[in-house]
């Protein structure tokens, strides 16, 4: 439901908020906790959710726990397991939804398809899909990263005659019983959705590019009498949550950093883990990578490695050389091809990231666009400011991913620092704000300076860095420094209007 008529071709917001998944709902609990109602939730999908409603394949689920996956100032008693699956999420985002009226801001299946800032009158109007417009004097872009799968570049993808579609975009209508099932990638989503499907399917290949750092998992199915006590002592969930994030914190240095000594330890125990889930040893060799541990994405898993004991699982290394009309051919070492028929072809192959364009048209202060600012790659001033771009602000944004730690505490922080923002701007204090250039550039390469010591540079190629080999996705530091240089709006920061 949207605040104005769908009738009308104009309606000003004090706020437009882009995407609903946990960044825009936070966002708007947020804007109406300080007064603010005068916003609009723009969502191009019929329900809110994001990346929890959009990835329904077997065995999804959060690999953060999920008292640190959810937000501290909305905690979920309920949790069924340790790691919250798919749908536990997505219900506790609908539920959210219902709790804090956020329904009557929302406006569903609409699409922003260019978005210009009004110079003369400091806001930003809005075209719309349906060919409606819209002004704000904000725009909050929350529309997260983990939105557009990302096909692989393989020659002959078109032709494939059987059943294909990616993780994000499940055909539940399609029984995978009894099929020949080929999975590109093993990455977060092939090590939870190989496990689900492995006893069901006739056989399934598994196509593996680079092997993967996995480390157990430990997921358990959380008591009743846990929840009781969460229901009536919510102190003690929060101390679980504050105890899960100084874990996770502690961690960061042997993920993060570049020191083998330090990495080492949780290579070791990955290599343990997989001693004991892959009992043969050229199998082993085959799952066991050679790169620096955090240098790509860590996993986490009990039941990902033993699934390649299975008989009707392979682990197929060669290269794939191209995809027919029923199925894929590889190419080994020695230059042998070899022909792989399949009923089904499901792509693990993960998002485009977003790092170096804009989601969709932008054009910011004397008609500068976010494609040309953003052409060499993606900056912003703590991740959510662009210079140029006044009143335009992003949650997760460039260099705000965690790479050890729970997403939300970064989205937290920035939903915390553009509220203080929002609130100078609802209040007249300000028409608008424009990070300075200067401060820009000096935060960036300061953030740019410190990732040659990160372990993200220490050599493998991940999609982490960009073309030019820069990281712009992650942030390198402790989810504590980015809560505390976040705590504060400083208008010195901004050229204010």
């Amino acid at each position: 439901m949207s605040t104005d008529s769908n009738n009308t071709d104009r309606a000003d917001y004090t706020v437009a908020v882009i995407g609903s998944g946990f960044g825009g709902i936070g966002t708007a609990i947020k804007l109406k906790q300080a007064g603010i109602n005068s916003f609009i939730m723009i969502e191009r999908a019929p329900e809110p959710g994001g990346t929890w409603r959009d990835n329904t394949y077997p065995g999804c689920a959060c690999d953060v726990p999920a008292n640190a996956y959810s937000l501290s100032f909305d905690p979920n008693p309920d949790w069924k397991h340790k790691f919250a699956h798919a749908d536990e999420i997505q219900a506790y985002l609908l539920r959210t939804v219902d709790k804090h009226g956020l329904g009557e801001h929302l406006r569903f299946e609409t699409e922003v398809s260019s978005a210009v800032f009004d110079d003369q009158r400091q806001q930003w109007a809005l075209h719309l899909d349906n060919g409606q417009q819209i002004t704000a004097q904000v725009v909050i872009a929350a529309v997260g990263g983990l939105v557009n799968p990302a096909p692989p570049d393989i020659e002959g993808l078109a032709d494939f005659e059987g059943q294909l579609f990616h993780t994000a975009r499940w055909n539940h209508d399609y029984d995978l019983a009894g099929k020949r099932v080929a999975v590109i990638g093993t990455g977060a989503s092939a090590v939870q959705v190989v496990p689900a499907i492995a006893p069901s399917v006739e056989h399934m290949s598994v196509f593996q590019r680079t092997p993967a750092w996995v480390v157990p998992k430990g997921d358990l199915v959380v008591s009743e009498t846990t929840k009781q006590r969460f229901r009536r002592f919510p102190f003690m969930q929060k101390a679980v949550r504050w105890f899960t994030f100084c874990f996770s914190e502690a961690m960061g240095p042997m993920i993060v950093l570049d020191s083998p000594r330090l990495s080492g330890i949780a290579e070791r125990a990955s290599i343990r883990h997989l001693e004991r889930c892959v009992s043969d040893p050229v199998l082993r060799e085959k799952l066991t990578p050679h790169f620096q541990f955090g240098c790509k994405r860590m996993l986490i898993s009990d039941d990902f490695w033993p699934c390649f004991e299975r008989d009707n699982v392979d682990l197929v290394t060669d290269s794939i050389t191209r995809i027919t009309a029923k199925g894929l051919v590889t190419r080994d070492a020695d230059g042998n091809e070899l022909f792989h028929p399949v009923d089904a072809l499901l792509l693990a192959t993960g998002f485009e990231t977003g790092l170096s364009s804009a989601p969709f048209p932008i054009t910011g202060r004397a008609g500068k666009t976010l494609a040309d600012t953003w052409k060499n790659g993606a900056v912003a001033y703590k991740g959510m400011a662009v210079s140029g771009f006044p009143n335009w602000f992003t949650i997760m944004g460039p260099n705000t991913g965690p790479g050890h730690t729970s997403v939300l505490v970064f989205t937290e922080a920035q939903i915390r620092y553009i509220v203080q923002a929002v609130r100078k701007i609802a209040s007249g204090r300000a028409r608008s704000f424009e990070v300075k250039q200067q401060v820009q550039d000096r935060y960036n390469e300061r953030i740019q300076g410190r990732m040659k010591y990160t372990a993200w540079s220490s050599g493998c190629n991940s999609w982490y860095l960009g073309e030019d080999g820069k990281n712009r996705a992650l942030f390198p530091g402790f989810a504590s420094e980015y809560y505390l240089r976040t705590r504060r709006f400083k208008r010195s920061d901004y050229t204010v209007r």
